[in-house]
């Protein structure tokens, strides 16, 4: 039973290190101005709550496993997505506003942002795969 999930969790950490490199790619050709902001601000916030979801999804699932240190580990970013996903003014098309992204160097923490979950999942991408593979060689 630990071994899948920890697959699972690989699995999903893999999705969300696409996410984060997706972000950051769209993030950057916005910042080139190869894109408009209103097509780059639809374009990721179609994936916040696959996003939010994800790891919504894998926190919950180590709480239930009873793996503390992990679900202690992934909680801070779980409860900023939550936040983030909640906290959007009314009126703003989602969490990237295209009225808004180049004003106050919003441009500049939301690259910030996906860069630093993008080390985050990698982070937790080993650990779900050192973890699988003792779940699987203590079986």
């Amino acid at each position: 039973m630990e071994a899948v999930v920890f697959i699972f969790s690989l699995l999903d950490c893999c999705a969300l290190i696409f996410l984060s490199v997706y972000f950051i790619i769209t993030l950057s050709d916005l910042e080139c101005d190869y894109i408009n902001a209103r097509s780059c601000c639809s374009k990721l916030n179609k994936w916040v709550a696959p996003e939010l979801v994800g790891h919504t999804l894998v926190t919950v699932l180590m709480l239930i496993s009873l793996h503390w240190f992990i679900f202690l580990l992934n909680l801070p970013v779980a409860t900023w997505n939550i936040y983030r996903y909640i906290m959007v003014p009314s009126g703003n098309m989602g969490v990237f506003d295209p009225t808004e992204i180049h004003n106050r160097g919003q441009l500049k923490s939301h690259m910030k942002e996906a860069m630093i979950k993008l080390g985050f999942h990698l982070l937790c991408f080993f650990m779900y795969l050192y973890s699988m593979i003792l779940a699987l060689i203590n079986d």
